[in-house]
């Protein structure tokens, strides 16, 4: 997701790259409370973060927990930042209906979009 509202809401100013150290596929609930909000990530898939290794990054963000505590080191002078977010998919494991699922892809959806809003602003 937060790939997606890179690509929307600051084109021309990042250029985001999105990747896992365990990529687990694209989400579909991810994908719907994207396109709900008006932003197609249908396109995007899981890499891996060692298919980005060639590239030198200004920053380098993790969103979770696991990603920040085993974030491979990346070439060149990359600013690692963590700002973590709840995980989607583990908060829907313990809902009763779609739509309680949906309730937390929608306010960690919510929750990116203001950090990304902010950034890269935010770090000076």
């Amino acid at each position: 997701m937060a790939e997606g509202w890179a690509r929307h809401l600051k084109c021309g100013v990042i250029e985001p790259y999105s990747a896992g150290i365990a990529p687990h596929g694209l989400d579909p609930r991810a994908v719907q409370v994207m396109a709900e909000a008006g932003v197609d990530i249908s396109h995007q898939w899981s890499k891996h973060v060692d298919e980005l290794k060639d590239i030198a990054f200004d920053y380098v963000v993790t969103v979770c927990g696991h990603a920040d505590e085993n974030c491979p080191m990346f070439a060149g002078t990359a600013k690692k930042i963590h700002k973590g977010f709840d995980d989607p998919p583990t908060l829907a494991m313990h809902t009763k209906s779609e739509e309680e699922a949906l309730v937390h892809y929608r306010r960690v959806r919510n929750d990116i979009k203001q950090f990304v809003e902010q950034f890269p602003d935010s770090l000076s």
